[in-house]
């Protein structure tokens, strides 16, 4: 089997997290802007492409801010991909003495993410008690529900996960519980029949189909929407092959137009999160080193980042509100900047979880 480092190097992975972190992070701040593009993110809707490509057209100041509003949410799929690359290289092509129980993995991985999820989620709920417009929608039961990781599962998921982004905690439990359950050590035809399944589940359920998003909306919450992208990052880690740049440039070239062309049409939108993937790790191989150094060091952190994002846009983006947009923007990144460095240094003073 080929090693990992010539398909994913340390320093790519980081770089990838780096460029998906920025991307979620911008996107969850300008979407928020009542002018910008809206997304397809849960749901699908031809009009808000429709509408980019008309912005796109008339190239005005706001342009980066649709875009980011549009797009960025595909930093998602990006860190699903790596989810799914690196438990293979964690758990399959390492010598291992024994198989990891379900029952360990399960309540590891839980741990991992609750001690990530834990110290943001105290802080978000703290400014939104004290600001006059933030969220005040706790319940006991919604509270439980988002420190068990469950929230995505329940009715209407759009207004009872606060903070927002906080659902992919739940998502990524799902999707290493699914993994440990039916994939770990198993045949890649195994991932490709989720992929499909999953797919096709989706199909069933458009709006199309039923006449209505809300089905649609809640399968995207969960396992169901992520397969694909994950399930990539899998079959990546066990029979990715490295190509010469200029391949990899045709790869870059060939992703854009899809992701974009993609983006009409609902069948074809189901697949735009392949094509992320594929595009980014592409770029990510045509860069040299020195260029991904500042993606690199913004990947150090990016899951302090993923956490403390969210009570900085509650912050700032009333700055962006009142007229002053960009400077909201550059306020908020170096904010949450800073504060995800603050954050990873507490970090250090709470308690690993450890695989038995």
């Amino acid at each position: 089997m080929m090693n990992k480092q010539q398909l994913l190097s340390l320093t790519e992975s980081k770089a990838l997290r780096g460029i998906a972190i920025l991307g979620i992070i911008l996107h969850n701040y300008c979407h928020f802007l009542g002018f910008a593009v809206k997304e397809n993110e849960y749901t699908f809707n031809v009009d808000k492409p429709m509408q980019l490509a008309d912005r796109l057209l008339s190239l005005n100041h706001d342009l980066f801010i649709h875009i980011l509003s549009f797009f960025g949410h595909y930093g998602v799929p990006l860190f699903l991909f790596i989810s799914g690359f690196g438990l293979v290289a964690k758990y399959e092509q390492k010598e291992r003495d024994k198989t990891v129980g379900v029952l360990s993995f399960t309540w590891y991985h839980y741990a991992k993410l609750l001690r990530l999820m834990f110290l943001g989620y105290i802080a978000f709920a703290v400014v939104s008690y004290l600001h006059p417009h933030g969220y005040h929608g706790y319940t006991f039961g919604r509270v439980v529900a988002q420190l068990l990781m469950y929230i995505n599962m329940l009715p209407d998921p759009d207004h009872i996960i606060k903070p927002g982004p906080y659902w992919y905690f739940g998502l990524t439990l799902q999707l290493y519980i699914v993994y440990r359950l039916f994939l770990y050590r198993r045949k890649s035809a195994y991932v490709v029949a989720f992929i499909v399944v999953c797919w096709a589940i989706q199909t069933v359920f458009s709006p199309e189909m039923i006449g209505s998003d809300d089905s649609l909306n809640r399968i995207r919450y969960n396992f169901i929407g992520a397969m694909l992208p994950f399930g990539m990052g899998m079959l990546y880690a066990r029979h990715g092959k490295a190509y010469g740049k200029p391949v990899y440039a045709a790869i870059a070239i060939l992703s854009a137009i899809a992701v974009y062309t993609g983006s009409f049409n609902f069948n074809s939108w189901l697949w735009v999160p392949a094509f992320i993937v594929i595009g980014a790790v592409a770029t990510i191989k045509l860069l040299p080193e020195n260029m991904l150094k500042p993606c690199v060091w913004v990947g150090v952190i990016s899951s302090a980042l993923f956490v403390v994002h969210p009570v900085l846009r509650e912050i700032i983006i009333p700055m962006s509100y009142r007229g002053r947009v960009y400077t909201g923007i550059i306020i908020y990144i170096i904010a949450s900047i800073v504060c995800a460095w603050l954050f990873k240094l507490l970090f250090r003073y709470i308690p690993k979880p450890k695989l038995r």
